[in-house]
């Protein structure tokens, strides 16, 4: 498992993919920072971590376009499928090793919340707990991006597709809204994504919240490991 994941990792910093997107997670962190933080002079950061609930959905598809959809293209998911690693131990490593990627981007906020500490007080249980909703928010988008990645070989394809899926969890809300009992409605309600995420930017911890996000991000897990065994038996 963990040489999966290393073997992942190094692919991620041998090419421009992952110095970028960890790049361009900073320069929108910091773009969002210094607009709804430092230009209205108040060490709030809730907008921030709103503002890249939708930037994390966009970006880490294009993290996770490529875990499987190259092995796909380049035939060596053979050579994978038929190597002395289990499944799930496969699969939690290509995960890990685009969680280790999104962890190095969560550094950034701990920074931020050090160095306006130097100028006010920083609610640090709010920062936390944005830290924490924006990790289990990536695990759900990273599990889910690596289960469609599996499914083609095209990695613009596994991107977009996985967008597509995270666009759905986004508009739960809106169905939710146009439900025609309310039965459906609260069922609707109780899957939304957004606003379980959005408890966390208040410094909130929930346990059914957290609870939720790692059951959708293991089901996403669970399936991508159903597709490769259906393939390696195939």
């Amino acid at each position: 498992m963990f040489a999966i994941m290393k073997r992942e990792l190094l692919s991620y910093f041998t090419s421009p993919l992952g110095y970028v997107f960890v790049a361009v997670f900073y320069l929108f962190s910091g773009v969002f920072l210094y607009l709804f933080t430092l230009y209205n002079q108040t060490a709030d950061m809730g907008s921030v971590y709103v503002g890249m609930f939708f930037v994390m959905l966009i970006m880490i598809p294009i993290l996770t376009m490529r875990l499987m959809a190259e092995e796909n293209r380049q035939k060596t998911d053979q050579l994978i499928l038929t190597s002395p690693v289990s499944l799930p131990r496969l699969v939690i490593g290509k995960f890990l090793s685009a969680f280790v990627i999104l962890l190095m981007c969560m550094v950034i906020f701990l920074i931020y919340g050090i160095v306006l500490s130097f100028f006010t007080s920083v609610n640090w249980p709010i920062i936390l707990g944005n830290i924490v909703g924006m990790l289990l928010l990536g695990s759900v988008c990273i599990s889910s991006g690596l289960f469609i990645s599996t499914l083609t070989e095209n990695q613009m394809i596994a991107a977009v597709g996985a967008i597509g899926l995270n666009i759905g969890f986004i508009l739960i809300d809106s169905f939710a809204s146009v439900m025609p009992t309310e039965f459906l409605q609260n069922v609707f309600r109780s899957l939304s994504f957004y606003s379980r995420y959005n408890e966390f930017t208040i410094g909130i911890f929930s346990f059914s919240n957290i609870f939720f996000f790692i059951s959708v991000a293991f089901i996403f897990v669970f399936l991508t490991v159903r597709v490769l065994e259906k393939r390696r038996w195939a």
